[in-house]
């Protein structure tokens, strides 16, 4: 290895303002929160991870195969996804460490974005890696993550300790007999709650070739005849209860607008048998779903799982990608999404109930400020939701903090959602937000619009009461 080999290390000043008055202000704000424990409460961490606590199996696959951002980036610089054991299981030794060159290969096209800041927070802080990712140096890295992947304490358990993950949720199709959950509460001797997700958003689409299929499915796992409208909610009542039963807190939606309507029962019931045989128009297709999300809000106000939806995302935007590797491998696109008048029909009618729970956030920049701030800084059931995947960076997260906090307050926000499957990124991007908080923070101090006091509670809010509060840990 070249004595001039580039180095990697963290600043511990990483993301604090640059002017040093706020800067100093933000130090104490962080050190304040820096070491509490982590509440993960939306996710898509395997629970089989947990249940099974098997060894990760190679660098490349914990930590470039199944994270949908750095695969986007390397597949737009020309990267094959197969190349990076996307939809084909464990990679073979030689496989996988012809991917992880790759990747330190391609190393400068993620300067400046959040994926550079989330790998080198790994890489450095959990790893102990000091080279810079390189041609040069990917054989060195990855010799020595995978010697530590080998070693007791960094199997799946033993890290719930080392990150301080104290509450994890996972997301779980309505479905699942939830049998992985039921064996990590009876056999695994963690500290850590871990709780399903309900996420029913496919069975909420008529317009899904195999919706059909799914509503059978659905009222097989309920015990329920499906073939009537009356008959599938019954299903999803009982399929919620049994998820809340088994210690869920919160159920997940995502949509491509957010739509909401009620229809009344004959016509529901007519378009329910229209789409159980496949003769729906697109328009009563697009009705249904917007009824069947509403009535989730109904559901929600009566069970008491909050109710989380990320709707406006273009999924599977590449088609050829979309045939060769399947759904969710990264070729999403943010969408425009109206919120003011497609929730108003929810929100007149649960908006304000004392039993409803409603986690707003979108992948549109745009809509934070002007309608989502508003609707929370109202409806006592409305809490916005931080910025997720695209906006999981830096600056976007500033803007989201400005645009939402000035209307709604801090008391209307969720606290830090990562919205990941990436195991190892949960504290890296934890430990963002709250410097981000501690950066946005201080600013309002040295301005004088808060007090140095006042910054530090809400700070401990932001990591600690609020998403205890927004999802009744």
């Amino acid at each position: 290895m070249s004595a001039s080999t580039p180095k990697l290390s963290l600043n511990d000043d990483r993301l604090f303002p640059a002017e040093p008055p706020a800067r100093k202000v933000a130090r104490g704000i962080y050190r304040s929160v820096r070491d509490l424990p982590i509440i993960s409460p939306h996710g898509h961490v395997p629970p089989q991870w947990l249940a099974d606590d098997t060894p990760f199996a190679d660098p490349t696959t914990l930590l470039l195969t199944p994270d949908h951002y750095i695969n986007r980036l390397l597949h737009a610089n020309g990267v094959d996804l197969e190349h990076l054991g996307v939809a084909q299981g464990e990679l073979g030794e030689d496989a996988a460490r012809a991917a992880f060159r790759t990747f330190c290969d391609h190393w400068p096209d993620f300067a400046g974005t959040a994926m550079s800041y989330w790998m080198r927070e790994q890489l450095v802080g959990i790893f102990g890696v000091t080279v810079r990712p390189s041609a040069e140096t990917a054989d060195r890295i990855y010799d020595r993550i995978a010697g530590q992947l080998a070693e007791p304490e960094f199997q799946p358990r033993a890290l719930l300790d080392t990150f301080g993950i104290r509450f994890l949720a996972t997301t779980d199709d309505p479905c699942d007999d939830l049998a992985v959950h039921d064996r990590i509460d009876r056999e695994v001797a963690i500290t850590t709650r871990v709780a399903p997700t309900f996420r029913p958003d496919r069975y909420l689409e008529p317009g899904r070739p195999d919706w059909p299929e799914l509503t059978r499915a659905l009222g097989d796992a309920a015990g329920v005849d499906t073939s009537t409208l009356a008959g599938f909610t019954e299903a999803m009542e009982i399929r919620r209860r049994y998820f809340k039963d088994h210690g869920a807190v919160s159920s997940d939606h995502s949509h491509a607008d957010l739509g909401t309507l009620f229809l009344d029962a004959a016509e529901g019931e007519r378009i329910y048998a229209l789409a159980q045989r496949g003769e729906a128009s697109a328009d009563e297709c697009l009705a249904l779903r917007r009824h069947l999300f509403t009535d989730q809000a109904r559901m929600a106000c009566e069970d008491g799982l909050t109710m989380t939806a990320h709707p406006a995302v273009a999924r599977n935007h590449d088609p050829d990608a979309f045939a060769r590797f399947g759904a969710d491998v990264g070729a999403d696109i943010p969408l425009g999404v109206e919120a003011t008048r497609g929730l108003q029909p929810l929100l007149a009618a649960f908006g304000n109930h004392p039993n409803f729970t409603l986690v707003l956030f979108t992948i549109d920049e745009t809509v934070y400020s002007r309608e989502l701030g508003p609707l929370a800084g109202w409806y006592r059931a409305v809490h916005v939701g931080v910025p997720w995947w695209f906006l999981d960076a830096p600056d976007a997260i500033l803007r989201f903090k400005s645009a939402v906090t000035e209307m709604a307050g801090f008391s209307r926000l969720s606290g830090m959602i990562d919205d990941t499957r990436a195991f190892f990124s949960i504290p890296a991007r934890h430990d963002m937000s709250r410097r981000l908080d501690a950066a946005h923070l201080a600013r309002l101090v040295v301005e004088h619009r808060l007090d140095e006091d006042e910054a530090l509670d809400i700070a401990h809010r932001l990591v600690v009461e609020q998403p205890a509060k927004v999802f009744h840990l």
